[in-house]
């Protein structure tokens, strides 16, 4: 199962649900638990990562890199390299907002049974959220394409560091995947390393647009989504497949599924409701109404 290279949505009148300011069925269906939650870019949004597809997302100035271009070209993955190995900087250094920590408070008060995230950013964990499934990777890891040995992120922030001394251009911004906005030019001769065991080809551990989500992490999600009450969306657009498919499935299985998004959403068809307020407000007003206490970020 691939998922598909989607990067806009252009919804229809058919497709629009009102938006709602009423927390009220997000508190209903949390109030019984074993809501699954799943995640996108906008809950990051407030940790100083754009999402994007939102106003200022960073598709407005960035395309993604895709699996096709990375594993084809040589340039692709230096400047891929290059803008990654910036960005990780200013990445590697956001904290979980109230958004998350809230979402780890209602797991820890049985109210979340498990969260599925879109992101690649480790705040969910970094909030103290334990049942966490990364479903499209995490930044802080990476793999050869040719021996499939694993390696911590910043092992190969040590090597590009010393292989690129004084590398420091300014980016126009960073993009939810990580990546810094730079130009051909300020990219330069970037020297890229390789997988340190074998010679190979190093790619972060995150499911770039284009390639598969692995097939058995595809049917853990399913599980999660036939064991739960409710799927309650958090920040997400849902334009790419690979979180839609479990918001259907939730509908098909006469699950309520509510989505917390400030626009539209492909996924409004198969919702109760869609409330149009900010991420971390309104869950921090949710945990309250609930009766559930909201603690720092993990150490």
């Amino acid at each position: 199962m691939r998922m598909r290279p989607t990067l806009s949505w252009t919804p229809t009148t058919a497709d629009l649900l009102p938006g709602t300011t009423d927390l009220e069925p997000v508190v209903d269906a949390l109030s019984t638990g074993g809501v699954l939650v799943l995640s996108g870019a906008g809950i990051s949004t407030e940790s100083g990562i754009p999402d994007y597809r939102g106003e200022g997302g960073s598709l407005s100035r960035h395309t993604p890199m895709t699996y096709q271009d990375f594993t084809a070209s040589a340039h692709a993955r230096r400047r891929y390299w290059a803008r990654s190995h910036l960005g990780w900087r200013t990445f590697g250094r956001a904290r979980p907002n109230a958004g998350h920590l809230a979402v780890a408070a209602l797991a820890r008060g049985a109210r979340v049974s498990g969260v599925i995230t879109q992101n690649v950013d480790g705040l969910h964990q970094a909030a103290g959220s334990e049942d966490v499934v990364e479903l499209h990777g995490s930044l802080d890891r990476v793999v050869c394409l040719s021996c499939r040995t694993f390696s911590p992120r910043h092992e190969l922030a040590r090597r590009l560091e010393a292989e690129n001394p004084g590398f420091a251009p300014v980016a126009a911004g960073i993009n939810p995947d990580g990546d810094a906005d730079l130009t051909d030019a300020q990219v330069g001769d970037f020297r890229v390393v390789p997988c340190a065991d074998c010679g190979g080809v190093l790619k972060p551990d995150v499911v770039f647009f284009g390639e598969a989500v692995p097939p058995q992490r595809v049917e853990h999600c399913r599980r999660l989504v036939r064991e739960s009450t409710a799927l309650l969306v958090l920040g997400s657009s849902l334009t790419v497949m690979s979180g839609l498919r479990f918001v259907r499935q939730a509908s098909k299985e006469g699950k309520a599924v509510l989505i917390v998004n400030r626009d539209p959403t492909r996924g409004d068809p198969h919702a109760r409701t869609r409330v149009a307020l900010p991420l971390g407000a309104a869950l921090t007003t949710v945990a309250d109404r609930l009766g559930i206490a909201i603690d720092g970020p993990a150490d």
